[in-house]
């Protein structure tokens, strides 16, 4: 199905992506887990051709993406839909119709200048809100609602697309714990009754392990752990990270409950203090 090939990318003598092999043989859900800088970001704006590769192929269906240029690269782009940390909403749009950009590659920039969506568009856009529990918003500018609200929004643009692939760059950074659950629900629901490969970068140990059936760890742009969510022991998360034996996946939670009880803990300390 998806097929990554010794992907390399340098900027100057940095080399951000080293030589990154990964076979996608079906339909899943996929985390990519490492500290900052590790290559994750680069690798995924690679497989969606917005950032070119130095070397190596991406493969989808046996056919050479990293060779396609032009319409027939736009088309891959629509294929192969992105989902951004900072949501990439039009601010002032109402939100259907940053929903309905997500066909651009079908009906044309002059619908969106006009808005002259045709009528199946727009009925295709509010079902996929509803589903997203987000349709009462539609007549709403994307800027009045909340972070998780809009990146439900941003969703539903990369479904408007019907993708066979999502990949979603750092889909819950900027996210609470309640609406970071949200969205992962979300995108696994979608993998699940859509058939759809979701690729994500995750900033959480156990995000991944929740949500993910397949998880790759990237450090210094290789791949040094490709497994399941079981495989994912501390002492091999402590390897893709690079840390010491004072790593603490807790830092890095997006449970409710270990943020509770950070905010406990933080609350004890500084009552501590006081005495």
């Amino acid at each position: 199905m998806l097929e990554i090939e010794a992907l390399t990318r340098r900027f100057g003598d940095a080399l951000a992506v080293d030589r990154v092999s990964l076979s996608v043989a079906r339909p899943a859900m996929i985390g990519v887990i490492g500290r900052s800088g590790a290559g994750k970001s680069t690798l995924l704006r690679m497989v969606n051709r917005l950032t070119e590769p130095s070397s190596g192929r991406v493969l989808f269906e046996g056919r050479d993406v990293t060779a396609l240029r032009g319409r027939e690269r736009r088309g891959w782009q629509a294929s192969c839909a992105m989902i951004f940390q900072q949501f990439n909403l039009v601010p002032r749009l109402d939100v259907v119709s940053n929903v309905l950009h997500g066909a651009l590659h079908r009906t044309g920039t002059l619908a969106a200048l006009f808005h002259l969506w045709p009528e199946a568009d727009i009925r295709r856009a509010m079902g996929l809100l509803d589903r997203l529990g987000v349709a009462a918003h539609a007549a709403k500018r994307a800027e009045a609602l909340s972070g998780g609200q809009q990146q439900r929004v941003a969703i539903a643009r990369a479904l408007m697309q019907d993708p066979k692939v999502i990949l979603a760059d750092e889909p819950i950074a900027s996210l609470d714990p309640v609406n970071a659950a949200t969205v992962m629900d979300a995108l696994r629901r979608i993998h699940e009754e859509d058939g759809r490969t979701v690729i994500a970068n995750l900033h959480t140990l156990d995000t991944a392990r929740r949500y993910c059936d397949r998880i790759v760890g990237m450090r210094a742009g290789r791949v040094v752990f490709d497994g399941t969510p079981e495989q994912l022991t501390r002492g091999v998360a402590r390897d893709i990270y690079g840390a010491d034996d004072s790593f603490s996946e807790a830092a890095t939670s997006t449970a409710i409950e270990t943020a509770w009880d950070q905010a406990a803990e933080a609350a004890r300390r500084e009552a501590e203090a006081l005495v």
